[in-house]
This record gives structure tokens, sequence and C-alpha cells, in this order.
């Protein structure tokens, strides 16, 4: 590899300046033995950190990572670089390659700059327990900055937040604080393996409803009614008049299916206006929506559904278990437990087995957060699974679209999913018959006049049909184990937070 030789002054090294003093972005600069150089040839290779395995021992490579940690002993320098979820540790040490400047300008490189390390690979003798790449370590023979940290963020910061809110091993950054500074609080190795999951739960549930036939669809979110009805929604100004960002996709979804559409999905935000301050509560969030005709009962949307969550779940615990592992390493939880097929109870079983523990509720009163979490571990305790089906809700607490159960009308073909005993998916039959429609709208006292079009889409002929509404980010979150949905969401939106 050629170099040209240049000569800066020591100062310019970490504040990224030319000799004139004007400012240089991506200053890089290496050191060979004292000597500053700079590398010449961009089409060198970068090993990846995940890719440092004993098998890579005695190769000469270049690693593009950042400043973890960094511990200066005498004459070396102890580095933990980190590339997303993976670090590994590397050493800086006076010897034939490295000089005494070299050793003290890596020691006062910023944590959290960025670096490039041109380094030999070692087996290690005793397994490195802090970082991924455990039975190898980096020698360091040039290391240059590619993106020092900026002068105004102080190193105490960066070190708290890059190890992900811990320093000594206890918690040392509170939540807010960590969302306040969200750029870096995703670097940590925890964030970086829990929105890779995350993309990846939305992979399976698209690659699963393909091939089983369904068709992606996108939905308005601006919409001239209140898709679930009731007040929470976001009012918008829309020229001349109003408008609300959309609850559901859910009457479109509908629309579709009335189109001949048959099995539709949609992936897409989703707008809660309700003023709930709640470890699982956001005002936006994503839904993983799916719809679709059925042949003779509603179970085969369930059936559907289930199967689905299924696939999700095998898929995570077969091929994610790096993920799964670092997040567990933060934040210990049992592993998710699930059934094939999955547990289906009615609701009146549900309320059964709460006043068989003491629990005093009505037969069509609504399941509250403490009974559903309750009904969890009763499940979970009776059936040894976390996620199940509660089935045939009472008709009073379901939106106006929802088929009232032909049997008992006290009771709808509708139905909650649940994960460590929250709900992650509500969902029914459907009304496809106007008239039925009208009447159940008129009921829940809302305007015909805002949702004409979506009734009349009923009026040329509609299969019957169902489906749901899933909150990918509560999914992650219970699917884990963690205790946040702040956690799984990127940039979370609540009534108390708008930015960053």
């Amino acid at each position: 590899m050629a170099y040209n030789k240049v000569a800066f002054p020591p100062a310019c090294l970490s504040t990224g300046m030319r000799k004139d003093g004007a400012r240089q972005p991506a200053l890089h600069v290496v050191f060979l033995k004292g000597t500053l150089f700079f590398p010449c040839e961009p089409d060198r290779g970068l090993v990846r950190v995940h890719e440092l395995t004993p098998e890579k021992a005695g190769q000469l490579i270049w690693v593009r990572a950042r400043i973890h940690t960094s511990r200066a002993k005498g004459k070396q320098c102890f580095l933990v670089l980190r590339q997303q979820q993976f670090n590994v540790q590397a050493l800086v040490a006076v010897g034939e390659r490295a000089s005494k400047q070299m050793v003290k300008f890596a020691a006062n490189i910023n944590k959290e700059s960025i670096v490039d390390v041109e380094a030999v690979v070692k087996k290690v003798e005793q397994t490195i327990e802090s970082c991924s790449q455990q039975d190898v370590e980096l020698h360091i023979e040039r290391v240059g900055l590619s993106s020092a940290l900026s002068d105004h963020t102080t190193d105490k910061q960066t070190d708290r937040h890059a190890h992900g809110g811990r320093t000594d091993g206890r918690a040392t950054v509170n939540q807010d604080t960590r969302l306040d500074n969200r750029v870096i609080d995703l670097r940590t190795t925890t964030s970086q393996a829990i929105f890779r999951l995350q993309s990846r739960v939305c992979q399976l549930f698209r690659d699963t409803l393909t091939n089983k036939g369904f068709v992606e669809i996108q939905t308005p979110k601006i919409i001239s009614a209140a898709s679930e009805g009731g007040a929470n929604v976001f009012t918008v100004s829309y020229f001349k008049t109003s408008a609300y960002l959309a609850q559901s996709p859910q009457l479109y979804k509908q629309m579709c299916i009335c189109a001949d559409f048959d099995k539709v999905f949609c992936v897409g935000p989703v707008f809660r206006a309700e003023d709930s301050n709640t470890h699982r509560h956001l005002t936006e969030f994503v839904g993983l929506d799916i719809e679709l005709a059925f042949n003779y009962h509603y179970h085969e949307v369930i059936e559907s559904i289930t199967d689905t969550m299924v696939q999700i779940f095998k898929g995570l615990r077969d091929k994610f278990q790096t993920e799964i592992q670092t997040v567990g390493k933060q934040y210990p939880s049992e592993p998710f437990k699930f059934l094939e097929p999955t547990l289906r109870l009615e609701y009146s079983e549900g309320v059964a087995m709460l006043r068989e523990a003491g629990v005093e509720m009505g037969d069509e009163e609504d399941l509250s957060t403490p009974n559903e979490k309750l009904l969890g571990r009763l499940v979970k305790e009776k059936y040894d699974t976390d996620f199940y089906v509660l089935d045939k809700y009472p008709l009073a607490v379901r939106p106006f679209y929802t088929m009232p159960d032909p049997n008992d009308k006290k009771y709808s073909n509708s139905y909650d999913m649940f994960m460590r005993g929250e709900e992650i998916l509500s969902g029914a039959q459907r009304i496809h018959d106007a008239q039925l429609l009208t009447e159940r709208a008129m009921h829940h006292n809302i305007d015909l006049e805002k949702i004409k079009s979506y009734i009349d889409s009923f009026r040329y002929g509609a299969p019957p049909h169902g489906g749901g509404g899933i909150g990918l980010e509560r999914v992650c979150m219970l699917y884990l184990g963690l205790h946040n949905v702040r956690q799984t969401s990127m940039f979370p939106r609540d009534p108390k937070r708008l930015t960053p």
C-alpha cells in the first residue's frame, strides 16, 4: 500500500484541521514508526468485526470501527473496537511496528470516534468474556482517525451511552436521557440487536404472507372519518376542511376485499391520540395488518394469523439467536414459548379462570391491563405457552364493524392475541352486509356521510372476511421480554415526546 507523507502538527490530529487552520472533513491519519501518514489507496479491503475468528489468526487486516473503550497502561493501550452489535479487543504496544507516540495517540482518541486500524489477528489463550469476539484479539500496527468525536461532546457522556446506559454494571442513564440522545443510544450493542431483529420480524411477516398468496397494499393515512370511531384521533387541517390521521388501515383493507383482492396485508404507521403514558402505548406505531376472505368460518382467519405469528417466532428462534442473546445479556428473560397449533380460549373461559383466581368482573366487561397480565400468567401455568388467542369478545367493547355472534348477540366473532399476557393483536370477522353495517355505525354515533364510500363498497357484494392489526413494537418488546415499548421504537412518539 502506498502512503503520502504529510507534516501536520499533533494538535491537528483530534480536530480535523489542516496546517493552515482550515477545516478538513474526515481527516484520515496513520502513524508508521512515529511518522504521520495517510493512505492513498481507497480500495483496500475492510474486514467486518463479526468475521474476526480464529481462522483468521496470523492475517494482517484492516478494520474500521468505533472506539468503545480505551485503557492505557505503561507502554501499551487496550482498546475495544465496536461495530454494531459486535466488538473485539485490540492492543497497541510500543515495539517494532508501533512507536511511543502512536500509543499515546491511540490512548487519547475520544470514545465513539471512528478509526481505521491495520492489525494482526491473534488467538488468545484465555476467553475474552467482555467481547463478542472472544477467541481473538487485534495487535495494531497502524491506526488512523476516520471521524473524530465532536469537541462539545464529553467523553463521559459517550462512555455511558456506548455501554447502553451502564459503566460499572449498574444503570447510569435513565430512559428519557437515552431517548433525548437517541442516535448515540442506537449505537449500543443492545439497540443494534433489537432493531436488526425488528427488521427481521417485518421480513418474516412479509415473506410468510406472500407465500400464502397475500398481496401487500398501501393505504391512506389521511382520512375523512375516524376509522375506529371514538375521539382518539389526531385532527389535521386539510385545505378548507379537517381530516384525521388513520387509527388503522381497517376500512381500506376491507374495501380491497370487496374489490376481490381476497387476501391483503400492509405494513405502515398507525396513529392513536390516546393520552396514555404507559409502558406499552405510543401515539404512532408500526401496524402489521392482515385481512382475508374466508370460506366457511371466521376461525380460518384466526388460524391464518396465528400460523403467521408462529412462523415469525420460529424464524427468530432458529436464525437470530445472536441478536436474542445480545439483548438477553442486558435484559435477561425466559425464552419465548408457543404451541402448535396455537391455544385458543373463549372469552368466557378466560373470565372463569380470572374469577377462580379471585377477580370480580362481569361477563361483558372488558379486560383491564392488570387482568390481562394475570390471565397471561394463569395461561402460562396451565398450558405452558406465552402466546394464545382469546375469542368471542363481548360485542359492546368492539368497534362498529365487528360481526355479532349469530348465536348470542351479547358476544361477537372477534378475538385478541396475547404475548406474555399483553395484547398484540385485535381482530374480528367484519360485517359485510351494508344494512347491518349502517345500523352498527348509527349505534356507535358515527356520521354516516363521512363513511359513505366505505359502506357503499359493500352494496356491490362482499365475501365474508376478517383480519386483525398487530403492533410491531409490542411484538418485539414482548418476544424479547423487555419492559417498555419505547425500547423497540426507533424514535418513539408518545403524549410527552415529539423529538428527536
